[in-house]
């Protein structure tokens, strides 16, 4: 599965003014309030409310609104008290006024009573203010260090459910799969009959699967020996997602037995499980679909199995539908029968040996162009109105699948290849044997609107989804703890295949940026092994599909390969999927394979487990010291506080390191040696004056050069940048900022290094330049450092002003080229550089006079589009070519620009429309929310809109998700104050236990902590340096 990421390498547009700060009346909450009608844009009134206070600072010393709730809960409840006690008193007997007016004196026993009603009232108020928040949530508080009892189940019925762990026993196997559906789509229901084959394994009576949201309406259970069904029963726990069959006789060791399910449910609204959607077609009619999403734990939703990834079958699948709609599946269809109520049948051919997550099946109105490889018939499907947007996504996977066949030495055991772009789809595509489901933004290429970006894109994503049809699909991971197997593979093959046969497309610079990014993540304290065994419940098994599963996955493969040999590399990689085909595998099951190629020179396993069982990555410090380069390695951590220093500091790696120098032995010929101890020395034969570790950045470990090599090779890029790969320029680029941060080297000399960019002409290093200033630039910006914000910017600008002046407002030149000149004038537009935005707005009032059917260049459209929705009409306009244009590629560039604006207003609505998946798909809010929160005006309404409407969210895309990864993320990644790290971590301590504990919660918590570091730090440094 391929997560879907749309993030771009640019700075945030402006500079707001101090009228930001300004105060703002108080206004309606839209959020909560009914609304029969859809509202424009310009009657939304949006203020951050929990928020504004904490953009002064002010917020820093005012209580969280809990612990005001708390206190004013304690306050009445004291107040209560106080009037018992005063009426206990009033009513006393012997308490009377004299006839003076005076009252006397209280007895002993009064005051007593008095004394302990107020030691008790304090006591319960004390208790109350001191207990922990989740006292008063409906899942109470954890028990830290308690050691908990089994407990036995208790089925929907009352009686004892006969398994209590969430990993399915292996007592029974599933040997085949016949499964029949149907759905209809107005109604969006569904009706199930699902007939298992299975096979005993060990004696035992019960019969333990997954199933989900099915009424399940009969049950019957048969011997291979008898022909007779037998009515059984069925017990359901819903905690684990199971349920259980007691058979009527005891299931003996190597008997095969049939189960058959007949069950009913809903199709479901998210999108998870066998799904359904709505959208208007060209004519603007309303039209239904549905399609399916199983990975990693929604098999279940749709038909009862045993869904994990171990438990291969094979599947024969029957759909019923209406005769206007197009039935697929993962098998070529074997017949349609026209049946006596006038609904088709179409039944498919019995699949290969595969896991029940990559069981798929699509009802439609669809279109599709085709083409015969070596007996495989590949198809592209798409709705009607957008199959002239196939043609590039057929070329391309004839090609790929031509090349994945010739490089792994296995034929594509299927008859058929369905690629099918559905309108609706939350993932970026998703790898299902024989049919392969995309977002149409990810398959479809439109020649006059998609950009070389887009392009790219859709080339990268298809050769993830191609590759997944041998690493996952032929052989795939035991658990989910591995699921790097499958994505680290498929995104290693993506980049690797498209080096090799779509070289024009540099597509290493974006392997380069991914890796960057991922190193940061992973140089969290919240990061995580990428193999892990404590992995288990959903949320846990979610956050595997995150950023470290795929790139980091990919990289200690590219770092393999480099130190291996592509040959070496090549061959392993084939002996592991012949041995291994249509099975299921641990990790070591890889490193096996490659030591078969070693002659136990090294010990691949050995190597390899020292980056995959633990979190991090190393740092290694180089040292000259005459023809000696001596080097040190230690975990690379961001957190240098000590009450939050890594536990793992005695982290150890087996490093291959690769370096060039300025010698003459050494420069053309990249040298390698292994890294296995905590120090070691490299002898070289000459004396140098630099040396670059880590070649073309294939290692996945950051390097610090000690004494002077830093300044070697700074002088080195000034006097010719060109004796280093771009590659490596980058690389020095990202590991001096990244080591800056760490406090390793000044802040002033990571700019004294970009200083060289003024000769820059490659777009790996600068885009990388810019990625760094910008991440610096968003926490002034946000704290409201304006003018030194600005003057950063400025000092990026006369680095850059000469490659910026040379760009041209076209779609000239090499495709690398061409993304040069959309990171460099998105960069000038953004802060009004150059004359930059003029240029912008006379392409967009051009474009918007001919009503957008004048073409723009499609690399800067996105720039173009984001200069005019800052004017009064262009928002508007932009919004009603959102709605009515075919294209997703234009459409794509459209929102971006809508989700930049400055207005609160409209980005509140945006977002607010999204969420609701009207005019705007539901599938693009994590987008949205990101880029709104990226720039000043929408930062704090990101995340206010996130806790407002939090609950939605997790019902619509799952604890743990990708997408509320991204979303949690996006939402506070800038916040750098106590008062923001405080309302972060109160909001999230107020939900659930489990979503406190994900992952991406800690990381967010993790990052805001960071940037008030890196502030204290640097403000006062940068200030006077700038």
């Amino acid at each position: 599965m391929e997560p879907f990421t749309n993030d771009r390498l640019q700075l945030p547009r402006n500079m707001i003014e101090n009228s930001m700060f300004e105060e703002e009346p108080d206004v309606v909450d839209l959020a909560k309030e009914p609304c029969l009608h859809p509202l424009e844009p310009d009657e939304v009134e949006y203020e951050p409310r929990g928020s504004r206070l904490l953009v002064r600072g002010l917020g820093e010393h005012e209580l969280d609104e809990d612990e005001e709730d708390y206190e004013s809960s304690a306050k009445l409840l004291g107040m209560s008290f106080m009037n018992r006690s005063s009426g206990l008193r009033n009513s006393a007997a012997g308490y009377r006024q004299n006839s003076d007016g005076t009252c006397p004196a209280p007895s002993a026993r009064t005051i007593g009573v008095c004394v302990c009603i107020i030691l008790l009232a304090v006591a319960i108020i004390l208790a109350i203010y001191f207990l922990p928040r989740c006292t008063f949530t409906k899942e109470g508080c954890h028990k830290k260090n308690q050691p908990t009892e089994p407990i036995q189940p208790i089925a929907t019925n009352g009686k004892l459910f006969p398994w209590a762990q969430i990993r399915l026993p292996t007592a029974v196997t599933p040997v085949r799969y016949d499964l029949t559906l149907h759905p209809n789509l107005t109604s969006m229901t569904f009706r199930g009959s699902v007939t298992i084959s299975l096979q005993a394994l060990q004696a035992t009576w019960n019969i333990i699967l997954h199933s989900t949201g099915h009424n399940i309406s009969r049950v019957t259970f048969m011997t291979a020996v008898s022909s007779q069904e037998k009515e059984v029963d069925v017990l359901e726990y819903p905690v684990h997602e199971q349920i259980a069959i007691v058979a009527p006789e005891t299931l003996l060791e190597g008997h095969n037995y049939t189960l058959k399910i007949e069950y009913s449910a809903n199709i479901s609204s998210s999108y998870y499980g066998f799904y359904g959607i709505s959208y208007r077609d060209e004519s603007n009619e309303k039209k239904y679909f549905a399609a399916t999403q199983f990975e990693p734990l929604a098999a279940r939703s749709a038909f009862p199995c045993f869904d994990e990834p171990a438990f291969k079958a094979t599947f024969v699948i029957r759909i019923k539908r209406d005769e206007q709609y197009t039935a697929l599946s993962n098998m070529p269809k074997k017949s349609s029968v026209v049946l006596e109520d006038g609904l088709v049948q179409d039944e498919f051919f019995e699949s290969v040996k595969m896991s029940t997550y990559l069981v798929a099946f699509i009802v439609g109105e669809l279109k599709n162009l085709s083409q015969d490889v070596n007996g495989t018939l590949v198809s592209i499907y798409a709705v009607p109105e957008k199959i002239g947007q196939v043609q590039h996504a057929l070329e391309t996977t004839v090609k790929l699948l031509d090349f994945y066949q010739s490089y792994f030495e296995i034929q594509y055991p299927l008859k058929k290849l369905d690629l099918v772009a559905i309108p609706d789809f939350e993932a970026g595509a998703m790898e299902n044997w024989g049919l392969l489901t995309f977002r149409e933004e990810t398959l479809l290429y439109d020649a006059n609107t998609s950009s070389v970006a887009d392009r790219k894109l859709v080339t990268k994503i298809i050769a993830h989804e191609l590759a997944h049809q041998w690493f996952g699909n032929l052989v795939t991971m035991q658990w989910w703890n591995d699921v790097w197997l499958n994505e680290g593979f498929a995104t290693f093959m993506e980049y690797f295949s498209l080096e090799k046969i779509f070289g024009e497309l540099s597509s290493y610079e974006d392997f380069l940026d991914a890796r960057f990014k991922t190193m940061k993540k992973d140089s969290l304290n919240s990061s995580h092994p990428i193999s892990s065994s404590s992995v288990e419940s959903s949320e846990q098994i979610e956050e595997m599909f995150d950023s470290l599963s795929y790139f980091k996955g990919a990289s200690l493969l590219l770092m393999l390969k480099t130190y291996l040999s592509e040959d070496i590399f090549q061959h392993a990689i084939i002996l592991y999927l012949h041995n291994h085909s249509y099975t299921s595998i641990h990790s070591d099951d890889l490193w096996d394979s490659f030591n078969e190629f070693t002659n136990k020179t090294l010990d691949v396993k050995k190597m390899m487990r020292t980056w995959t069982l633990q979190k991090g990555f190393p740092l290694v410090t180089v040292q000259r010291k005459g023809k000696q380069i001596l080097l040190q390695q230690e975990r690379f951590s961001l957190n240098v506080k000590p009450e939050i220093q890594p536990s793992d500091a005695s982290s150890l790696w087996h490093i291959p390191l690769s370096y060039i120098t300025d010698g003459k032995n050494y420069s053309k010929h990249r040298s390698v040696s292994l890294l296995d101890k905590k120090s070691g020395v490299i002898n070289l034969t000459e004396e140098v004056q630099w040396i670059k570790v880590n070649t073309n950045m294939t290692g996945y470990y950051i390097v610090h050069y000690a004494d002077d090599n830093w300044e070697a090779l700074i002088k080195q890029l000034k006097i010719n940048p060109y004796v280093l790969s771009d590659k490596d320029r980058a690389n020095l680029i990202n590991n001096i900022f990244e080591l800056a941060g760490l406090g390793k080297v000044s802040l002033q000399r990571a700019f004294d290094l970009i200083d060289y960019l003024r000769n820059e002409t490659y777009t790996a290093p600068i885009s990388e330049a810019l990625l760094q200033t910008e991440l610096i630039y968003n926490l002034l910006d946000k704290l409201g450092h304006v003018d030194l914000a600005s003057r950063l910017v400025n000092k990026v600008f006369k680095l850059l002003q000469s490659q910026i002046q040379q760009q041209t407002w076209t779609d000239e030149g090499t495709p690398s080229t061409r993304e040069l000149r959309s990171v460099l004038l998105d960069f000038a537009c953004a802060h009004r550089l150059e004359n930059c935005s003029a240029a912008a707005l006379k392409l967009f009032f051009d474009w918007m006079a001919s009503n957008g059917t004048q073409s723009l260049p499609t690399d800067v459209m996105t720039t173009v589009f984001k200069a005019g929705a800052k004017t009064e009409g262009g928002w508007s306009f932009l919004l009603s070519k959102y709605v009515s244009l075919g294209s997703e590629a234009e459409k794509n560039k459209i929102l971006e620009a809508l989700a930049s604006s400055e207005d609160v207003r409209k980005l509140y609505w945006l977002m607010k429309n999204s969420l609701d998946g009207d005019l705007i798909r539901t599938q693009k809010l994590s987008f949205i929310i990101r880029t709104v929160a990226r720039h000043f005006p929408g930062h704090l309404l990101a995340w206010d809109f996130v806790k407002e409407n939090w609950s939605k969210l997790v019902q619509k895309f799952h604890l743990g998700s990708y997408t509320i990864q991204s979303i949690v993320a996006g939402s506070t990644h800038l916040f750098a104050t106590k008062a923001h790290l405080s309302e972060v971590q109160a909001f999230f301590e107020n939900q659930s236990e489990a979503t406190f504990r994900l992952r991406c919660v800690q990381e967010a918590l993790e990052v805001i902590q960071l940037n008030m570091q890196w502030v204290e730090k640097n403000l006062k440094t940068l200030t006077y340096w700038l």
